[in-house]
């Protein structure tokens, strides 16, 4: 029977130039294990979120995906969760609870299991997955490993027919990485669960899969079992015949007769059949070689590093010598270590017993250690983005450099293309594939000219085509003097490129030799080629090794030159660029002496209301309306002290980016907002006048309800999507937090700013809902009171003000626009509002006099209120609308304000 059925399916992302799936047709049957492999960029993942509709890309589809005989768009929300289960590639991507055992139980409890249910089955799960030792714990604690593992137990829990998993080993090392794919075939057979499995590592992947699908350029380039792959892939002369497993590579480069082999057992049989026909000759295989003992550039002396004072030791009498350009590898299970050891060699972390050196000298003790002597690239590459674009990315790392814009140009156009990212620079590092992630943060590194490179799973993600480019990247930098020190799980590729390895185990290094060595020696952390041949071929550590031996001929691969204009291969040229360089664009004399006017009439400001210094002229007085304006010129002096020392902004409008929309408001929206406006002051009437014992909290209730109610009709009549839901809850999570904050400055607060940017990017109805529940939530911490529902509905009129207003025209994404806007929007929206509460609930009797007086004892408090929002907006409104329209734009969020 069909689990998926897809026809004729194609997909663009938003502007993209081309398809990332074209003509997609594919049967997927029950109970069949299937691997789909193929290059970074192939259309694996888009086609694997295509599968889900809850994880569905944005973008432009055509075709039809039927689940089950079903079109799958018309299955309801209960069956996509329960019956398809997906596993991301990054564990901590999909883990949202604290501990073990709410995560297993947290999808039960959201499909709305009883109690007793839920406890059998995650019992029952937790033996399943042998999860019993570590089920109390805090997920924070666990291995990278155990994390995978619970999140496929915490899908698995809810007994998916099919399930989905997009390269879920990519961050394990070998063993768990092996475990992990057993536990798939375990599942596959005793289940009957229909695995479709996305992988890089295709060792472990072929030996339990029924069916092979390769990619290419959104397209199915092949689709048969494991053991015809190598034969379709070898007639194509396609760079994917290289990412697969030893035995069928070797058995396809032989051009033996018979059925490919395509495990290692299988593989061995092979070979021992192949020996008795064929002359086999260990010979030809290339010995073990020694790499120059040149100077030591990094050690390790004795060093003890421990994360907490009470904790065990982390590093335990490391000792370590690494020559200059040498490339030295570090291989070891999960959470041995490694990564901590790099951390005490970059500078991050220090030992708290013996010595880390660098040419010498203590990382601390160097002067711009990471501008031109060191470079690292951490595990999470995400940890190096912080601009809107991969080109602004690269810019970014040259822009104290002192070169020239013609020379920094040049230099991001080698780099791009060294690395194969010129086709990305105008994508958001963040929107990337994980292995285009890898080759954009290597670019930013190599662009620093490092003498020492530090590398944390460089290979993460990387299919076996830039494998092969990456080794050349490196193999092209120790040509030139650079020293290379990488973290790997990736036990083929260090094998094949490393000069040195080292086991890294229970905080220090428990063997270390040449790669050939190494791995010849190792059991478990070796090779498939060696496992495969070591009984005949002892020396054999790669598959061209066994290809050799055995007659069989290597096909040599073009290498890449890289351009001087990359990395610095000597002081002339690094003369030669300062030489021509730009000076720095400084700010100038006027901004300057005005900024320090300023920031001295703030200090003075601020040491006469602090002590009894009276510097100013100003008559000291305990009026409190004194106080507050004094206050307010403060916040003002400081203002304008920042303003004038900021670095200026590009002088092009907000709005010229994200231009407003024309259309204008509906009959809805009108009829939404003066629902509220009508209601209210006719409910705070009838409560005033005909309820004599003034029941507060009977109207603020009723006034909560009017408040609300419109919009979240109008709102749910949008039906919104879980996305929208949990963006408006993150902007509702920022209100609260900037609002508490501020705690200790009376009326200083960035709520207002964030409710009219929200207002302006996502619409009305958005910037009224968030401004309401930010009101409500936030007076958990301040303290509830009848005033609360007043508040939600300033804050809520606020955010609904802002998006109409943005809508007609009247508003715009300007900077000095929304300054002027949020100025009024605290001083005559917010401050009317709670000015008129205040009249209701302070005043027997309302006069105009009494009006006017409280309205006149407010103002100070309104006026910092106002300069405070004009204060945010004028510092976070482009930064916040960049951030929030990316996020509108990738996600298709609330694309009708």
């Amino acid at each position: 029977m069909e689990c998926y059925k897809i026809e004729k399916l194609n997909f663009t992302y938003p502007k993209g130039e081309k398809k990332a799936l074209d003509n997609i047709n594919l049967t997927i049957n029950n109970g069949e294990f299937i691997t789909i492999c193929g290059k970074s960029g192939c259309g694996k993942t888009t086609l694997l979120r295509l599968l889900k509709p809850a994880l569905e890309p944005l973008g432009e589809r055509s075709g039809t995906i039927h689940f089950k005989n079903q079109l799958l768009s018309e299955t309801d929300f209960r069956t996509q969760t329960s019956d398809i289960g997906f596993v991301l590639q990054n564990p901590d991507n999909q883990i949202v609870t604290d501990k073990v055992w709410h995560e297993l139980a947290f999808g039960l409890e959201s499909l709305g299991y009883k109690t007793p249910e839920i406890r059998t089955k995650v019992s029952e799960m937790a033996s399943f997955f042998g999860i019993e030792a570590w089920f109390y714990k805090n997920v924070c604690e666990l291995s990278g490993g155990q994390k995978q593992l619970l999140n496929l137990a915490s899908v698995m829990i809810m007994q998916p027919e099919v399930l989905i998993l997009d390269e879920p080993t990519s961050q394990l090392d070998p063993i768990a990485a092996q475990e992990f794919i057993k536990i798939l075939e375990k599942i596959n057979h005793e289940f009957g669960t229909t695995i479709i499995l996305s992988e890089h590592r295709l060792e472990e992947a072929f030996c339990v899969s029924n069916r092979v699908i390769v990619m290419d350029n959104g397209k199915i380039i092949a689709d048969s079992s494991p053991k015809n792959i190598g034969t379709i892939l070898n007639k194509l002369r396609h760079d994917m015949f290289y990412a697969l497993p030893t035995p069928i590579r070797v058995f396809c480069s032989l051009h033996d007769d018979g059925e490919s082999p395509i495990t290692v057992g299988d593989g061995r049989i092979w070979l021992e059949n192949f020996s008795k026909r064929n002359t086999v000759n260990n010979e030809l295989i290339p010995k073990t070689t020694n790499p120059p003992d040149n100077d030591t550039i990094i050690e390790i002396k004795e060093a003890y590093f421990r994360y907490e004072k009470n904790s065990e030791d982390v590093i335990k009498g490391l000792s370590l010598k690494v020559h200059k350009g040498e490339f030295f590898a570090i291989l070891g299970g999960n959470g041995t270590g490694k990564t901590t050891m790099l951390s005490l060699i970059s500078g991050l972390n220090t030992p708290q017993r013996g010595k880390v050196l660098i040419k010498g000298e203590n990382p601390s003790d160097i002067k711009n250690l990471y501008n031109g002597i060191l470079g690292v690239l951490p595990q999470n590459p995400q940890a190096l983005f912080v601009k809107k674009t991969v080109y602004l990315e690269l810019s970014d790392m040259l822009s104290d450099n002192n070169i020239s814009d013609e020379d920094a140009e040049e230099r991001i156009k080698n780099v791009s293309s060294l690395c194969g990212i010129e086709h990305l620079l105008t994508r958001h590092p963040y929107d990337l594939s994980g292995g285009e992630q890898q080759r954009t943060a290597l670019a930013k590194i190599l662009l620093l000219s490092p003498q020492i490179l530090l590398l944390d799973e460089p290979t993460k993600g990387m299919d076996a085509h830039f494998k092969d480019l990456f080794a050349n990247i490196l193999t092209n930098l120790k040509a030139n003097g650079i020293t290379i020190v990488m973290v790997s799980h990736d036990i083929e590729f260090c094998a094949k490129f490393a000069d040195r390895c080292a086991l890294f185990f229970n905080g220090n290094i428990t063997s270390t030799g040449s790669a050939r060595e190494f791995f010849s020696g190792n059991n478990f952390y070796t090779t498939s080629a060696n496992r495969m041949a070591r009984k005949i071929l002892p020396d054999a550590v790669i598959t061209e090794d066994i290809i050799r031996a055995c007659g069989g001929i290597v096909k040599q691969k073009e290498k890449i030159q890289m351009s001087d204009n990359i990395i610095f291969t000597n002081k002339e040229k690094e003369i030669e660029l300062k030489r021509n360089a730009k000076p720095k664009r400084k700010l100038s004399v006027k901004r300057i002496i005005g900024g320090i006017i300023f920031l001295g009439l703030f200090i003075l400001l601020l040491v006469h209301q602090t002590t009894d210094m009276k510097l100013l002229p100003i008559p000291d007085s305990t009026n409190v309306y004194a106080s507050l304006l004094l206050q307010a010129a403060s916040v003002v002096m400081l203002s304008c002290a920042l303003i004038f020392f900021f670095p200026r902004y590009n002088s092009k409008a907000i709005s010229e980016k994200f231009p407003k929309r024309e259309n204008k408001p509906d009959i809805k929206k009108i009829i939404s907002i003066l629902f509220p406006l009508v209601a209210i002051p006719i409910t705070i009437f009838i409560g005033t006048y005909f309820m004599k014992d003034r029941n507060y909290y009977l109207i603020s209730i009723i006034i909560i309800i009017e408040t609300i109610a419109p919009f979240l009709i109008l709102f749910e009549g949008k039906k919104p999507h879980t996305r929208e839901l949990i963006l408006i809850s993150v902007l509702c999570a920022i209100g609260v937090v900037g609002r508490s904050a501020f705690f200790m400055l009376p009326q200083f607060k960035p709520v207002v700013a964030i409710l009219i940017l929200t207002g302006v990017c996502f619409g009305a109805e958005t910037g009224f809902l968030v401004g309401a529940i930010t009101g409500f939530v936030s007076n958990f911490f301040f303290g509830q009171g009848p005033w609360t529902p007043w508040q939600m509905l300033a804050l809520g009129i606020v955010g609904f003000t802002s998006g109409i207003f943005f809508k007609i025209g009247i508003l715009k994404k300007t900077r000095l626009s929304l300054c002027i806007f949020g100025g009024l929007a605290a001083f005559v929206l917010y401050g009317g509002i709670m000015n008129f509460l205040s009249v209701i609930m302070s005043q027997t009797a309302i006069t105009p006099g009494s009006i006017i007086s409280i309205y006149l004892s407010g103002a100070p408090f309104d006026l910092i209120h106002a300069i405070s929002t004009i204060f945010f907006l004028w510092f976070i409104s482009e930064p916040v609308i960049d951030k929030l329209e990316r996020v509108k734009k990738k996600y298709g969020l609330m694309n009708n304000p």
